[in-house]
């Protein structure tokens, strides 16, 4: 909700205000779209039909089947179909420089180790915070689900921020990147972890998602692909997007 429908929703809006519509690979678009879609249906809607006597053997299959899924599209994303995801923008191009023939060689350990590290610090400042604002919200009558949200919102935060300066920069394949990436990261790569710990501990973990939860994905899912199978973008695609990322706030307020 927060990736496709307000990220990449607001951003669409904003973009295509200032410039109308908005150019992008639709291929990497397509490809995001059919993994999220695939991860979400295997990992959170036909667990809701697994009988609770086979969860172990279903769970141990759903992280065989995520590992695989997301292994084979980074192996794609990196290597024959890397040009799903990038765009060339006409009007940016320059001539490079001299210096900048010669890329600068990237140390591996340390960006893993950096990325690590970033992912921990950013883990355990979500756990502060969602302590913290269920002390604040306590006794408000708050749905609990208002603290995910904003932690979410905020760790998301820059995410959002990149996201909005590339659609004002009109370089809409960012954003397509980042909010479908995102988005697609936090299935395929949550799933496995905690399916992980539900088989270490012996006690089932529940991915399967509400009723309301399920329809507003798959309306959401439904949007995209419909929006983003023609390689443009406008603002009226990122009303629609955003619309309904106003909806799930909506829908959460009301403990749905």
């Amino acid at each position: 909700m927060l990736d496709i429908n307000g990220i990449l929703g607001l951003a669409a809006l904003m973009g295509g205000i200032k410039h109308g519509e908005q150019s992008y690979n639709d291929d990497s678009a397509r490809t995001y779209s059919v993994m999220i879609l695939t991860a979400m249906g295997v990992s959170m809607v036909v667990p809701e039909f697994i009988p609770e006597a086979d969860w172990k053997i279903y769970s141990a299959f759903t992280i065989g089947a995520m590992v695989v899924l997301y292994t084979l599209f980074l192996r794609m994303q990196v290597g024959p179909h890397s040009y799903f995801f990038s765009y060339n923008y006409p009007e940016k191009r320059r001539k490079k420089q001299p210096e900048e023939q010669a890329a600068p060689p990237v140390n591996l350990a340390f960006s893993i180790g950096t990325l690590v590290f970033g992912v921990i610090v950013i883990g355990a400042l979500a756990e502060v915070m969602s302590k913290t604002l269920d002390l604040g919200l306590e006794g408000t009558g708050a749905p609990p689900v208002i603290t995910a949200i904003v932690v979410a919102a905020i760790s998301a935060a820059p995410e959002i921020l990149t996201a909005l300066r590339a659609a004002l920069a009109n370089r809409m394949q960012s954003v397509v990147n980042i909010a479908l990436g995102a988005s697609l990261s936090t299935v395929i790569l949550t799933v496995p972890v905690m399916e992980a710990m539900a088989l270490y501990t012996g006690q089932p973990f529940q991915m399967a998602m509400t009723p309301v939860q399920t329809v507003m994905v798959f309306i959401t899912l439904i949007v995209s692909a419909i929006n983003l199978n023609d390689g443009e973008t406008n603002a009226i695609e990122g009303m629609t997007h955003f619309v309904l990322f106003a909806t799930f706030i909506m829908l959460s307020l009301l403990g749905l």
